[in-house]
Parts: structure tokens; sequence; C-alpha cells
């Protein structure tokens, strides 16, 4: 089989193979690709979970955990029934909502794929209050119900796989820039060119949807913005050059979420329930 027809098969694969797996991203409307099964990453997020509740120390601070549960229930039960009065399916139906806070000085929080959250102590000395606590959680939640470890996933599944094809189809080109210049220069310019602004793309979505569901649980959406002013101040001269980054800066952050607020505040209000 000549290049050109090798190409035209591969072109036409991949094609349809796309056009069958991009979907939305709840609220933004966003357009994502999804080419690995979300259940496959829930099913290992519970197990990696499961192994970060064994081999880390859990803290004794019950008061802040009952809080974390708290604050989480509230997102659960608005989330859902934001999606409900909607009438759009729930991205959060299949999830096992867990929470844990680990004693560890490290200013960090996440949510696993499936509604595996954790909080690290250090993130407590960011947080400070109630309000700025369903801000992080929020944020965290946001990445999993925008399904961006599925998203992230599959981008890097495809470009895996264009870079194996191109380098083929190249007659090795990719290979022998590699070994000139001794390192993976190829997968260093993909990172900052294309994965990097990728990642902080899904970071602003998940600062934006956080708003949206702490607002929608109740919460005063107005201490983000003092999250990340104090996060600025902790990090002062240690954040490297946005480009080089997979988060936006904190500047950058604090514009966004500045010109979301209003917005946020009219359009998503609090859920009541009957």
């Amino acid at each position: 089989m000549n290049r050109r027809k090798f190409l035209g098969y591969i072109g036409c694969g991949c094609g349809s193979l796309l056009l069958h797996s991009c979907t939305s991203v709840p609220i933004t409307e966003r357009k994502q690709l999804k080419l690995i099964p979300e259940s496959k990453l829930n099913a290992q997020a519970a197990q990696v979970y499961e192994k970060i509740k064994e081999n880390e120390k859990m803290s004794d601070d019950t008061k802040t955990l009952d809080e974390i549960k708290e604050i989480g229930k509230k997102m659960e039960n608005s989330i859902s029934e934001y999606f409900y009065r909607s009438n759009l399916d729930d991205p959060t139906i299949n999830f096992q909502w867990e929470y844990i806070l680990i004693e560890k000085k490290i200013r960090n929080a996440w949510c696993m794929p499936g509604g595996k959250i954790a909080v690290y102590t250090g993130m407590l000395d960011v947080t400070k209050n109630k309000n700025g606590l369903a801000a992080v959680m929020g944020h965290e939640v946001a990445h999993a119900v925008a399904k961006h470890s599925v998203e992230r996933a599959s981008r890097a599944t495809l470009l895996n796989t264009s870079a194996r094809i191109i380098d083929i189809a190249s007659g090795g080109v990719l290979s022998d820039i590699n070994r000139t210049t001794g390192m993976n220069t190829v997968g260093m310019l993909t990172k900052l060119g294309i994965m990097n602004p990728f990642n902080r793309k899904q970071e602003s979505e998940a600062d934006y949807l956080g708003m949206i569901f702490s607002s929608l649980s109740g919460y005063d959406i107005r201490e983000t913005i003092q999250i990340w002013e104090r996060m600025k101040k902790f990090n002062k001269g240690k954040e490297p050059p946005e480009f080089m980054s997979t988060h936006p800066s904190s500047d950058t952050r604090i514009k966004q979420l500045n010109k979301w607020m209003n917005e946020v505040i009219i359009d998503y209000p609090p859920i009541t329930f009957s």
C-alpha cells in the first residue's frame, strides 16, 4: 500500500471515530472528545482512592471533615436538582460520592472521576471559612462533572496515535528530530503548544462551573476571589510563566472570576427545596 492510500484510510477511520466520540460539557456546551469509557476511568479512580486512604494519614479533624461532607452533600443535591429542573441528563448520576481529609501541609484538593474527593489540611490555610471551602470543592467537583479526566485521557491517546501515524507516513521524521536533539523534543513542543493550553482551558472551565455549583448550593461565591488573592500571596515568586503551566496564573484567574461573578449570581441563584 502506498503512503497516500495509507493516510487516506487512516484519515477516514479517525474521522469516523472522532465524529462518534464528540460530546459537550454540561452548561458551557464546549465540544469535547471522549474516546475512553467513563465507566473504566471511574472504576480505576475508585481503586486508586482506596489505595490513597490506606497509604495517606487521614486527619482527625472531624469538625472540618463534617463541614466537607456537608458542603459536598449540598452540591450533590443542588447539581442533580439543577439538571433535573433544566430537563437535562444528570452527569453525576453514576457517581459514588466520597470525601476524605488528608493530614498533609500541601495546598491542594482534588476530585477523581466518579466523585471521589480529597482535601489536604494545608488547603485550609487558603480556604479560611466555609464559603472558601465550598469554592475549592466546587472547582474540583466541576472537573468531574465536566469529565475532564476522560477528555484528557482521550486527547492523549489521540495525540500519541497521531504522532505514530505521522512518524510512519513521514519516514521517521519525528523520530529523527528526537534523536538529533537528544530529547523528546516533539513531546515537549506538543506539551507546550497543545496540552498545556488545553489544560488551562479546562482549569478555567472548572473555575466557572465551580462558581455555579457553589452558588446553586447557597454559598457566597465572592469568597472565590479572596481565595485566589490569598493563593497569589502564598505563591509569590513561585509561579512559572503561564505558557509553561497547566494552570492559569493567579492574576488571570482573578480577572476571569471577576468577569463571571455577576452573571453567575444572577443566572444561577441558590436552589431551594420544597
